[in-house]
C-alpha cells in the first residue's frame, strides 16, 4: 500500500472508529442502525470496518438517527475535505510526473519559446521557506506552459538554450518538491528530466546539481550505493562554477556515512571543506540551486550521526548547532526552513546516541510545534528514527526517554496524516 492509500485509509478510519463507537454507546446493532436509516447493514458494516468513506447522505442520516449533535457529520466532512486535497495533490503530481517523463524522452527535434528566468529565479528562493505543495503547484503550472507548447508542433524547430534551462530548473523544483511530498519515485523522474535538460544544452551547473538531487533521493530511498553513483559522477563530469562541488562532495560523504565507511566519510567532508574555499563564481540561481554554509554544516550534521564514533557525534552535533544559528541570523529570503528544522533532527540524533537525552529533548521542542504543512517527509522519516532508538531495552526504565519516545511516535502519527 502506497502513502496516498495509507492516507486515504487512515481517514476512513477515524470516521468509522466514530461511528462504531457512537451505535455502541446508544446500544444499537447494525440493524438497528440499518433499518432507522434504511440502509443496507453490509453498507454499514462495511464503513464501520473502514473499507470505504460513506456519501454525505449517509453521515447527515447516522448523525441524526444517534444524536451526535453534528459530531459525526463534522467528522466526515473533516474527512472528506482532505480526500479531496489529496486527490488535487494526487492529480498535480500525476501530471507533473508525466511531463518529466515527456521532457526527458525528448530528442533533437526541438522548438522556439522565451524563458521565464525571473519567475523560476523567484520560485528556486521562495522554496527555501515555503511548504511543498504550493510549491509544486506553481512550479508545474509554469512548466506545463513549456511542455504545451512542445506538444502543439508536429515538427519542433530548434529550442533556444535558455528554453530548456527553465525546462531544466522547473524540473528540479518540482523534484525537490515531490521528495518532500514523500513521493521519492516522481521525484527521481523530475530529477532525471532537470538532468537530461542540462546534458542536451551543455549546461555543466544544471547537470552536477541534477546529479546532486539524484543522489539525494537515492539517499532517501535507502539506495547509498546508487546515490554514491551519482553523486560522483557529477563531481567527475560536470563540477566547475558556484557550489556544485562542494554539495557534491557532502553528498558523497552522506552516501559513504550510510555504508559505514567513517574514513572516507571524514575525507569527503574535508575535500567538501577545501572546495568550498575555492568556489570560483556564484551559482547562476540562489536559493534551492545555491549551497550555503548552513546547508554544508547541515549536511556534515547528518553525515556524521550515521557514525558511533563518540568524536564524529560530538561534531555532528555541533555542525547542526552551528548551521541553526547561521539560518536563525539570517534574513528569511535565505533561510531554509525545513533543513533548519532537520538540522534540530539530526543535532537530537547525535545527542541520544551519546546519552544525551534530555538534551535532545530541548533540541526537539521547535519540530513539535511545527504545523502539519511544515512537517515534510524528510523530517517524519528522521523523527521515526530517533524513536526507534529510544524504543529499545536500554531506554526501557528511563522515564525521560520514554517520555520523549511516546511523543515522537505521536507527532509522527500527526505528522504523517
Amino acid at each position: 500500500m502506497d502513502t496516498d492509500e495509507l492516507a486515504a485509509a487512515e481517514l476512513r478510519t477515524k470516521f468509522s472508529a466514530l461511528l462504531r463507537e457512537l451505535r455502541r454507546s446508544r446500544g444499537m446493532s447494525l440493524r438497528d442502525l440499518a433499518n432507522g436509516i434504511h440502509y443496507n447493514r453490509s453498507y454499514i458494516s462495511n464503513v464501520e470496518a473502514g473499507k470505504r468513506l460513506p456519501e454525505k447522505s449517509f453521515a447527515e442520516l447516522a448523525d441524526r438517527e444517534l444524536r451526535a449533535s453534528g459530531k459525526l457529520l463534522s467528522c466526515w466532512r473533516a474527512a472528506d475535505d482532505e480526500r479531496r486535497s489529496r486527490g488535487k495533490l494526487h492529480r498535480a503530481l500525476l501530471t507533473a510526473r508525466q511531463e518529466s517523463e515527456f521532457l526527458a524522452a525528448l530528442d533533437d527535434e526541438e522548438i522556439d519559446s522565451e524563458p521565464a528566468g525571473g519567475i523560476i529565479e523567484h520560485l528556486a528562493v521562495s522554496y527555501l521557506n515555503t511548504p511543498p505543495a504550493p510549491m509544486l503547484a506553481q512550479a508545474s503550472q509554469l512548466r506545463s506552459t513549456i511542455i504545451k507548447t512542445l506538444k502543439s508542433h508536429e515538427r519542433p524547430a530548434p529550442l533556444e538554450i535558455e528554453y530548456l534551462i527553465a525546462a531544466g530548473r522547473l524540473s528540479g523544483i518540482l523534484a525537490y518538491a515531490a521528495l518532500d511530498l514523500g513521493a521519492s519515485r516522481d521525484a527521481q523522474m523530475h530529477a532525471a528530466a532537470a538532468f537530461r535538460c542540462a546534458e542536451r544544452v551543455g549546461d555543466n551547473e544544471l547537470a552536477a546539481w541534477s546529479r546532486g538531487t539524484q543522489g539525494l533521493i537515492a539517499r532517501f530511498d535507502g539506495d547509498f550505493e546508487q546515490s554514491l553513483a551519482f553523486v560522483r559522477e557529477g563531481y567527475r563530469k560536470y563540477a566547475g562554477k558556484g557550489t556544485s562541488a562542494p554539495r557534491l562532495l557532502c553528498g558523497e560523504a552522506q552516501s559513504l556515512a550510510n555504508l559505514g565507511d567513517s574514513a572516507g566519510t571524514s575525507s569527503a567532508l574535508i575535500q567538501a571543506m577545501e572546495s568550498r574555499n575555492k568556489v570560483r563564481g556564484k551559482d547562476s540561481l540562489s536559493g534551492l540551486f545555491s549551497f550555503s554554509e548552513a546547508k554544508q554544516r547541515y549536511y556534515s550534521s547528518s553525515s556524521l550521526i550515521w557514525l558511533d564514533e563518540p568524536e564524529n557525534l560530538r561534531r555532528a552535533a555541533h555542525e547542526a548547532s552551528k548551521a541553526i544559528e547561521i539560518w536563525s541570523n539570517s534574513p528569511m529570503p535565505e533561510r531554509s526552513l525545513d533543513d533548519e528544522s532537520l538540522a534540530h533532527v539530526y543535532w537530537a540524533t547525535a545527542l541520544v546516541k551519546l546519552d544525551e537525552v534530555d538534551g535532545a529533548a530541548t533540541v526537539l521542542r521547535p519540530i513539535f510545534d511545527l504545523p502539519p504543512e511544515r512537517r515534510i517527509s524528510w523530517i517524519a522519516k528522521r523523527m521515526q528514527r530517533v524513536g526507534g532508538m529510544l524504543n529499545t531495552r536500554r531506554y526501557s526504565q528511563a522515564p525521560a526517554a520514554i517520555d520523549l519516545k511516546d511523543e515522537i511516535f505521536a507527532y509522527e502519527v500527526n505528522g504523517t496524516a
